[in-house]
């Protein structure tokens, strides 16, 4: 998923490897992503050849090492962001991520996508619901499954609308 993050934030242009770091770390809800993730994931990508990296100069006169997305890293992330399973769909995070990208991704991808996400928190909230007839859950338990079920209930609506304001993005076809 990391890897993933990281590709897609450079689909607008090349990022420096520390703006990748802090800006996937705030995604995350972190101050910024680790050293141990972000560059080893880079080396990596430029093995790949899904990145470039060119040395630019700092403003404070230190050498800095700038990373954009090539041809290949592009067709190697909408390959990957295209693949998105019942088991993806638990993961919130693997779910923004697509939606972060809808534009780039196919009218049946992204339904596809939404479908599934949809079937797994209809599931959830079903779940939540028995757990919550079934149980004696005490009053903080009770208190917990009644704002889960919330937020599985405005997820569901969030997708509702995500299916409108997806009608009017072109459908693009990536490779």
């Amino acid at each position: 998923m990391n890897d993933l993050l990281l590709l897609a934030m450079m689909l607008d242009g090349p990022k420096y490897g520390y703006q990748l770091k802090r800006e996937a770390g705030w995604i995350l809800g972190q101050e910024s992503m680790h050293n141990n993730v972000v560059y080893p994931l880079l080396r990596e990508f430029l093995e790949q050849k899904w990145v470039s990296k060119k040395e630019v100069p700092g403003e404070r006169g230190q050498t800095r090492q700038q990373y954009a997305l090539t041809t290949e890293g592009r067709r190697y992330l909408f390959q990957k962001l295209n693949e998105f399973s019942a088991v993806d769909a638990r993961s919130e995070e693997a779910f923004n991520l697509r939606v972060g990208v809808f534009p780039g991704l196919s009218v049946e991808s992204r339904e596809s996508i939404l479908g599934l996400r949809e079937a797994y928190l209809q599931g959830r909230g079903e779940k939540l619901a028995a757990l919550h007839g079934r149980m004696d859950l005490g009053k903080f338990g009770g208190e917990i499954v009644t704002h889960m079920r919330k937020q599985v209930a405005m997820d569901l609506e969030w997708i509702q609308h995500l299916r409108r304001i997806a009608k009017a993005i072109p459908d693009r076809r990536t490779s």
